[in-house]
C-alpha cells in the first residue's frame, strides 16, 4: 500500500529503498524525487522500484557518457562499461565517418557517437520493436537512421563496402547464466537482448561471419565481450579476416575486441 509521498520525507523513501535491497539507495531516493513531476508519480515510482522494476525503467532514463537516454519499460538498460565501447569507436572514427550500430537496444551508443564526433553518417538496427521505438527517440531523424530487424537484413545494400566504424553491443551471457544475472535483468529487460548462446558469442558469430563485406577497406569492427570470453572472440575475429586486438578497461570493468579489415584486400 502507497503511502502519500507529501508524508514521506527522504530518510523514509530512503529507508524503503534499503529494505528491498537498493544498495544506492540514497542516490536513487534523490533521482526519484527529482525526477518525479508530482506527488502521486513520485509514490507509483517508488512502489515501482520496490516491486523490483529497474531503476531506469522507473525513471524512463538512464545516464549514459555524459547524456540522459530514454530507455522505456521492457528496454535493455545501457550498462555504463559500455562507454568504454564508444571511447573506444569515437577514437578510430573520423567527422562523416560513416557508422553502423548493430544490436543497438535503446540506440545510447549510437546516440554518444552523435554527440562525441558531431556529423557522421549513422544507421543503427535492432530486432526488438520496443528498443527500436526507443532508439528513434534517442536518435532524431535528421541524424541517423534506425531499422527493426536481425543485423544486417535491414541494411541498405549500399553500405556493403563502405562502414567506417562497426560497433556490436552483440548479447554475450551465456544461456546457462541468465539464471545467476540480477533479478532487475534476468527479469525486466528482452532476453534476446542478454541471450548469447551456449558460450556467449552466437550473436557475435553472426556479426563477424558478414563484417569483412560490410566494412570499408581499413575500416573497424569493435564488440563489447568479457574478459574471460575475449581470447576465443578474438580467434574468431581472425578467421573471419579481421586483424584482432583485445583492449579493456579495469575500472569499468569493460573489455572490448577491435578487428580491422585490411586497408587493401
Amino acid at each position: 500500500m502507497s503511502v502519500s509521498p507529501s508524508l514521506l520525507p527522504l530518510s523514509t523513501i530512503v529507508t524503503r529503498l534499503r529494505a528491498v535491497g537498493c544498495v544506492f539507495a540514497e542516490d536513487e531516493a534523490r533521482l526519484l524525487v527529482g525526477t518525479a513531476r508530482t506527488a502521486d508519480e513520485l509514490a507509483t515510482m517508488l512502489d515501482r522500484r520496490v516491486a523490483g522494476l529497474p531503476l531506469e525503467h522507473v525513471l524512463g532514463w538512464a545516464e549514459f557518457h555524459g547524456r540522459r537516454i530514454a530507455v522505456d519499460p521492457g528496454v535493455f538498460v545501457p550498462r555504463r562499461r559500455t562507454e568504454f565501447l564508444v571511447d573506444q569507436a569515437v577514437g578510430l572514427a573520423r567527422p562523416g565517418a560513416v557508422v553502423v550500430d548493430l544490436c543497438c537496444g535503446s540506440g545510447a551508443v549510437g546516440a554518444a557517437l552523435l554527440a562525441a564526433l558531431g556529423r557522421i553518417e549513422l544507421y543503427a538496427v535492432d530486432i526488438e520493436p520496443a528498443a527500436v521505438r526507443c532508439a528513434r527517440r534517442n536518435i532524431p531523424a535528421g541524424q541517423g537512421r534506425v531499422y527493426e530487424g536481425d543485423l544486417y537484413e535491414p541494411l541498405p545494400a549500399a553500405l556493403r563496402g563502405r562502414v567506417d566504424v562497426l560497433v556490436a553491443n552483440a548479447p554475450y551471457v551465456p544461456t546457462d547464466a541468465i539464471r545467476l544475472l540480477p533479478p532487475e535483468a534476468r527479469d525486466h529487460e528482452p532476453r534476446v537482448a542478454l541471450d548469447g548462446g551456449a558460450d556467449g558469442l552466437d550473436v557475435q558469430r553472426r556479426v563477424l561471419a558478414e563484417a569483412a563485406r560490410w566494412l570499408a577497406p581499413g575500416g573497424h569492427l569493435l564488440v563489447e565481450t568479457s574478459e574471460r570470453q575475449a581470447p576465443g572472440a578474438a580467434r574468431a575475429f581472425a578467421r573471419h579476416g579481421l586483424t584482432p586486438r583485445v583492449t579493456g578497461d579495469e575500472e569499468r570493468g569493460a573489455t572490448v575486441v577491435i578487428g580491422a579489415r585490411p586497408a587493401a584486400d
